[in-house]
This record gives C-alpha cells, structure tokens and sequence, in this order.
C-alpha cells in the first residue's frame, strides 16, 4: 500500500491510496471462494462452481464488495501512514477495481488548521470590579413581591391610563388579509412597560373597557418574522378590561409564605444578596475569559473547516427551536426558518469555532488534559446542584454519548482559566469595560 497526500486547501486534503495488484487478486480469490461454498446454481455441485461462472453471475457485485473491503480495511492505516486526521467523515472516491491491476481510491478530507498562535500568556486585560448595592437588593425584593401580586379588575369606569393591566384582543393585518397566528385573546398588555409593542400601549392609553381601535404599526427590516419585515401592519385592538396589580405588604409575614424557610425580611434580604453576588462572580469571571480568547482570535487569521461550523450552526439552530417550543412559540409562525437562522447565526458560529480551534492548540502546546478526577469532580457538582445522585448522572451521560462533549468542555474551561492565571489583570469599573465611562 502506498499513500499521498495532495493539499487543496489549508483545512481539506485529498489522501491518495494505492493498493498492489497482488493483494487485489488475493481479496477478489478469497471472495469468490467463500461465494462458491454457499450459492448454489443448477447443474453445479455446491462448492464446484468455476470462477467464471460465479464470475458471469456475480462478478460485477463481488468487484463492489471487495473494493469496499479493501477501503474499510485500509483506510485507518493510511490516515495514519500520512499523519492525517480527518474531522468528518471523509468523501470517497474510487477507481473501478479490476483482476490484476493496481487499485486506487481517494478520501478528501476536513482537517484541523495549522494554526499559528500569537503570545498569550502575560496578556492585558481588564475586570469587571464586583458590586453589589442595597439598591440591587431591592430592586430583586420588589420583582419578588410584583411576582407575588394579584391582577384585580377595576370597577370604575374610567379610561386606561399608563401603568394599568389591560386583556385585550387583538388581530394584525398585513394589508387587507390577516395575519395567521399572530392574534390573541384575552392577552394582557402592562402599558407603558414596553413589553408589547410601544405604538400599541400608547394607542390603549384614554381607551375604554369595549373599546375598539386601530393602530398602524411599521415593523423594522430586521423584524423576526420576515414576511411582515419592512411593513406596514395593522393591530385591531379591543379592550375587554381593565386591571390593577395588588402588591402584598413586604413584611416578615409575607416573606414566611413564600415557603423558603425564611423567618424576616432581613433573612430574605441576605440570601437575595449572596445569590446575586454568585451570579455577578459568575457573570464577570465569563466576561473576563471572552475577552482574553478574543484578545488572541483577534491575532489569528485561519480558514475554518466547514465541517465544523456546520455542526455549530446546526446545533445553535436546534437549541433555539427548543427554546422557542418551550416558551410555546412556533419558530415557522415567528418567521424564523431554517434559512434565516443560518443566515443570522452563522457569524456567531464561525467565532465559536474559532476559538474553540484555538484553545484547542494552546491546551496540547500546554499539556493540558481532563483526566478522571475532572470528571468526577464535574458530576459531583452536577449532583449537588440538581440534587441527583453523580453515578447516575454519569451513566445518563454515557448511555447518551455524551462524555466526549463534556471532556471537550471542561478542557476548554481549564485553558481559560490557565489563560486568566497567566493574564496581566488590572480592575476597572464597569462604565470603562462597556464603554460608558463619563468623557
């Protein structure tokens, strides 16, 4: 067996296998022997068939079968004999294979790219000071408590005003036809919270409980449903009612009936406190490891193997479907096809894989891997924040192959977190990070 590799571009290479004439007859011999021992042709004792009457038959598929028996057999040894390993499944090309004649086949191939690293140890970078204020505190303590509201209808009659819960009903037009889908009933609409459409909530504002009206909304060329993108549409509006939001006092006793085990609003106040700490360490510590990587991918200029984006793109897409069928949106009815999707998260997953590319290459120039303690350590912490047991966290993972991903993960998170280690970090406040610093 001999092998070639040819270039065709910086991520796909084309491996050449050529196979001698000699083991070509031993493997068509060896076929039409196990063939004799079991078909059986009028006239022929089983196991007494000449070659050229199996070969009259059967030639044309035996020839298939052993071309694809001499790949299978191969092609691990070749990828290997070449140093050259594939990211995907490679594309397949082959000779016709005939008795006595040398047999080729070629495999294009996806592969990593060489990538040339710029330094990226001792880098520059700033974060995020953590603070947390009382005014954070109670901004979360009064979600709490507009969460644990009542919606009351009110009695008199009056014209909405800002600030009022109103159902309504509603359909939209797109011209004279309507819009399948888009409509509601009884949706309620907080106006003035900007939560449904702005034009909308102001046209409700002085409308009375069976009111009607019309409001002419434009919608943006970048509007997620895109056969309405760039249009004019009519919403017919109707209000069945008016409702106001009842707060419950924030007092020890309403606090005791959440059904946390807090005793005082002071207890509440505390835990409030620690958890979004926890989030704003989180929050900040993944900020700081995206601008280091991007610090780096901003020096690197690689091609990208297809492959690769694909499987991101692919992923990415079936993840917001998910999402979307959870929160019960239909992705077709929001305008979302598939052909939008992968026009719109196509740069995202193009930056992805470029970084994941590079911290790739920084965690083998670093000798860095995820042994079995990792592991364990990652399903331990599974465990205790899902409050299932690590073993059968594991054998979920395995049963659904999804080891290597998680392996792929954790490398990843401990080259970041060598990235920081070796970082030159400097504290700043938030204003300069987001660019919102007083000039």
């Amino acid at each position: 067996m001999r092998t070639q590799v040819e270039d065709i571009s910086a991520v796909k290479k084309r491996l050449v296998v050529e196979i001698d004439a000699a083991e070509v007859d031993n493997e068509l011999s060896a076929a039409y022997k196990r063939l004799g021992k079991t078909t059986k042709l009028p006239g022929f004792r089983p196991g007494r068939i000449p070659r050229g009457v199996l070969e009259s038959y059967f030639g044309n598929q035996v020839k298939e079968d052993v071309a694809r028996n001499l790949i299978n057999n191969t092609i691990s040894e070749a990828l290997n004999e070449a140093r050259t390993f594939p990211i995907g499944a490679p594309i397949l090309e082959k000779d016709d294979l005939k008795p006595g004649q040398m047999f080729q086949y070629s495999a294009v191939l996806e592969v990593r790219p060489v990538i040339e690293l710029p330094e990226y140890e001792g880098l520059e970078v700033g974060k995020e000071i953590l603070q947390v204020t009382d005014q954070d505190v109670e901004n979360q303590l009064e979600r709490i408590r507009q969460g644990n509201g009542k919606l009351e209808t009110i009695e008199e009659d009056r014209a909405v005003g800002s600030g009022d819960y109103v159902v309504v009903d509603y359909e939209v037009y797109d011209g004279e036809a309507l819009v399948e889908g888009f409509g509601a009933s009884d949706a309620v609409i907080k106006v003035g919270a900007h939560e449904f459409d702005a034009d909308v909530e102001e046209a409700l504002i002085g409308m009375q409980k069976g009111g009607e009206k019309g409001v002419t909304v434009h919608f943006g060329e970048h509007h997620p449903r895109v056969d309405l993108a760039g249009k004019d549409v009519l919403f017919k509006v109707r209000v069945k009612e008016l409702k106001t939001l009842v707060l419950p006092d924030m007092d020890d006793a309403f606090v005791e009936g959440l059904g946390a085990d807090f005793k005082s609003v002071d207890e509440l106040k505390a835990k409030i406190g620690q958890e979004i700490r926890t989030a704003e360490e989180r929050r900040i510590d993944q900020e700081l490891k995206q601008r280091l990587i991007e610090k780096i991918a901003e020096k690197v200029d690689v091609e990208l193997p297809p492959v690769l984006v694909e499987s991101e793109l692919q992923m990415r897409i079936e993840n917001l479907k998910q999402s979307l069928k959870r929160s019960g949106a239909d992705p077709e009815q929001a305008g979302l096809t598939d052909e939008r999707m992968k026009v719109d998260l196509r740069p995202v997953s193009e930056k992805r894989v470029k970084n994941m590319l590079i911290l790739g290459d920084i965690a083998r120039e670093k000798g860095l891997k995820v042994g079995e303690e990792d592991l364990e350590e990652q399903f331990a912490s599974l465990a205790a924040s899902t409050g299932q047991d690590a073993a059968i966290l594991r054998k979920y993972y395995e049963a659904r192959e999804l080891l290597d991903g998680l392996r792929q993960q954790l490398l990843e998170e401990k080259t970041l977190k060598y990235l920081v280690e070796h970082a030159r970090i400097s504290d700043v406040e938030r204003s300069v990070l987001t660019g919102n610093a007083a000039k």
